[in-house]
């Protein structure tokens, strides 16, 4: 019994400082924040999220999947254009795909963004979404900005900033995500030409 003793205290020592950590408001952070897991589909022709239930087209618009990696030339497009896109894409294929909401979005950034080690994050990336351009992606998120304009305000007054010019404003701009970094944007310029990546939900 003498000789199981040791091993006894040290399983409970071990296990009280495992409910230690995960205690840590850090620890819980650190947990809920993990990426969920994804999946290639049946076909190769898209990316599942299997904890949200979503599928997202493995390739950008303007590229194809050759079965082994996206080839072609992404597309660039104005926030007009990729709305359109999605549509002909829901269209022609009668299935719900759209453009992303920011939260998909950066949910999708942030797939790439929580791993131990960057060479094999970005090589599950890769593996993934391949050939995928970086930077700037549209939503299907719209910018609307309805808190009024101080008109007192000295920058305002320096930049010509009325609540007329700024309700103008809002209607030109959206909501964009850059997928290296996560970063989301309410003043992108609809006009603005980006790379879109079209999800939709499982049937």
């Amino acid at each position: 019994m003498e000789l199981l003793k040791p091993t006894w205290m040290s399983a409970v020592a071990a296990a009280a400082a495992a409910i230690a950590v995960w205690a840590s408001p850090a620890a819980w952070a650190a947990q809920s924040e993990a990426p969920a897991n994804w999946a290639p589909s049946e076909d190769g022709t898209a990316v599942i999220d299997t904890a949200t239930q979503q599928i997202w087209q493995r390739c950008v618009a303007g590229m194809q999947w050759t079965g082994k990696t996206c080839v072609g030339e992404a597309l660039l497009m104005t926030r007009a254009e990729a709305g359109a896109w999605a549509l002909s894409a829901a269209k022609a294929e009668g299935l719900s795909w759209r453009l992303p909401r920011v939260p998909e979005l950066k949910r999708l950034a942030a797939h790439s963004a929580h791993s131990a080690h960057a060479a094999e994050r970005a090589g599950a990336q890769q593996a993934l979404f391949p050939a995928a351009p970086s930077g700037w992606y549209w939503s299907v998120t719209v910018s609307i900005n309805t808190t009024p304009v101080n008109q007192y305000d000295y920058a305002n007054i320096a930049r010509g900033r009325t609540n007329e010019n700024a309700d103008r404003l809002s209607v030109r701009q959206g909501w964009a995500v850059n997928l290296t970094s996560g970063e989301a944007r309410a003043d992108t310029d609809k006009q603005r030409k980006l790379a879109v990546r079209l999800v939709r939900s499982a049937p």
